[in-house]
């Protein structure tokens, strides 16, 4: 078994033990120390690291094994671990944020279950490899999340849609409506803190730069942000809201829809955020992002259910607002800081946008021409008009519905009909007695009859709706 050493600067981390390959083994083995450096490598005489997930500026995170729960379940061991020349004064804020976090993940993570639970946390002292001198160390045990984050996701699929979008405000939104209602800021919402896990659900991570609000006068706020990400009063060590965490979700959400860093969207010459022209997404969701991005916190959104409420008007079917969430069920067979939770999952409804009036124009003329397109092969191999009308109706009736769950959406809407006009050329027996311009002509005239009919149903529609 590859077991990692966790000494900062160790020139050898990996180490292999081919008796830890067993199981059975794993569960009793005496401590392990690294062959490279002498550095004990079962933390805590029970967390096994085996793999480092990253480096920040304020330390490292490590994939582990803990040996002494059954199915050897994995976790996330955080060490602090400055890195830099810091000050005293530094060092010591640095401490105070790793060890913010174990006080705030003890405190909310095993009540929510998008935010991971903390299993444990200790401080580890042992021999400098200078002599005469010790090192301590401090480390943070928590749930492993097996996934990408939206900073990862973004680069392997690209930007991304508004319904993905969408999702994720969904999702964050009542995760901070939680924390928000316990007195927590976050202060560091982007991309890279939002975890996807592989099921899909979504996690608010890294709760090391969280600040409490409390009634008392407003106090400085300390300097601990992201750049680009973080608003005004935050960027000037002043008090922070729960709308400073809102500024930054919809920072976040820039940057997933265009695909661009923060810093690029943003003008500095007119103290404006500039990415319109770069997303094509309903112009009332661009509102409630440009409102979130205010740089006054009193002129933004005042809390998560704000938004929600906003988002609730636009879409249907209605977005669910946030709810208490129960505590995790969990079984106590082991000391209060390594309980094993089993999060209940609780999927959100689908989120389905309203279409646009263009979207609805585009979707009947990709109808009206995929369906005379359908019709005319199904003659062609039937001879049979009622068998053919009932199957180009049955198909059709199913593109219609994958239109809208927007299965398919944009480029699908020339992509489909390319290939069906291209089978039609290809294969003569689908053509029976007509030439391609004769089908081509006929294609688009009932796309063109069918966007004639649906601009005028959404017409009748729209009196309808002013006169009820």
């Amino acid at each position: 078994m590859e077991v990692y050493c966790t000494r900062p600067r160790c020139p050898r981390p990996q180490n292999y033990f081919a008796d830890l390959d067993d199981n059975t083994t794993l569960k009793t083995a005496q401590q392990k120390y690294c062959t490279t450096c002498g550095m004990p490598l079962m933390l805590d005489g029970r967390y096994v690291p085996i793999k480092l997930l990253g480096r920040g500026g304020f330390g490292a995170a490590f994939l582990a094994r803990d040996r002494r729960i059954p199915g050897m379940r994995q976790c996330v061991v955080k060490q602090f671990q400055p890195t830099g020349n810091l000050t005293s004064t530094q060092l010591q804020l640095a401490q105070q944020l790793f060890e913010r976090e174990a006080e705030v993940l003890a405190q909310i993570g095993n009540e929510h279950e998008q935010i991971p639970d903390l299993f444990a946390f200790f401080p580890m002292t042992i021999p400098s490899l200078h002599p005469g001198h010790q090192d301590q160390f401090f480390y943070l045990v928590q749930e492993y999340i097996n996934g990408q984050n939206l900073e990862e996701e973004l680069v392997t699929k690209g930007k991304f849609s508004e319904q993905e979008i969408l999702e994720v405000l969904q999702e964050i939104l009542k995760v901070l409506t939680f924390v928000h209602d316990r007195g927590i800021i976050h202060r560091d919402i982007k991309p890279s803190n939002i975890m996807r896990r592989r099921d899909g659900k979504l996690f608010l991570l890294d709760f090391g730069a969280v600040k409490q609000v409390t009634n008392a006068p407003a106090t400085s706020s300390t300097g601990i942000y992201s750049m680009g990400f973080a608003p005004p009063e935050q960027m000037a060590g002043n008090q922070v809201f729960p709308s400073t965490d809102l500024y930054a979700l919809a920072v976040t959400v820039l940057t997933l829809l265009t695909g661009q860093e923060a810093t690029k969207l943003f003008d500095g010459y007119s103290n404006q955020w500039n990415w319109r022209a770069q997303a094509i997404i309903n112009p009332r969701l661009a509102d409630i992002l440009d409102k979130m991005l205010l740089p006054a916190a009193n002129q933004r959104f005042q809390s998560a259910q704000e938004v929600l409420n906003a988002l609730r008007e636009i879409y249907t079917p209605q977005l669910v607002p946030p709810t208490e969430i129960p505590p995790k069920p969990h079984v106590a067979t082991s000391p209060p800081a390594t309980q094993n939770y089993s999060p209940v999952a609780s999927p959100s409804p689908p989120i389905i946008p309203a279409f646009s009036t263009w979207e609805l124009l585009g979707g009947a003329a990709f109808s009206g021409f995929e369906g005379a397109l359908i019709a005319i092969a199904g003659f062609s191999l039937l001879h049979n008009p009622i068998i053919t009308l009932g199957i180009s109706f049955v198909i059709l009736g199913i593109l219609i519905f994958a239109q809208a769950r927007r299965w398919i959406e944009k480029l699908d809407l020339l992509i489909i009909p390319g290939i069906t006009f291209a089978i039609v050329f290809f294969v003569p027996l689908l053509r029976g007695q007509l030439g391609i311009q004769q089908i081509l002509l006929l294609a688009v005239a009932a796309a063109l009859v069918t966007i004639a009919l649906t601009a005028l149903f959404r017409l009748i529609y729209k009196l309808l709706s002013l006169i009820l």
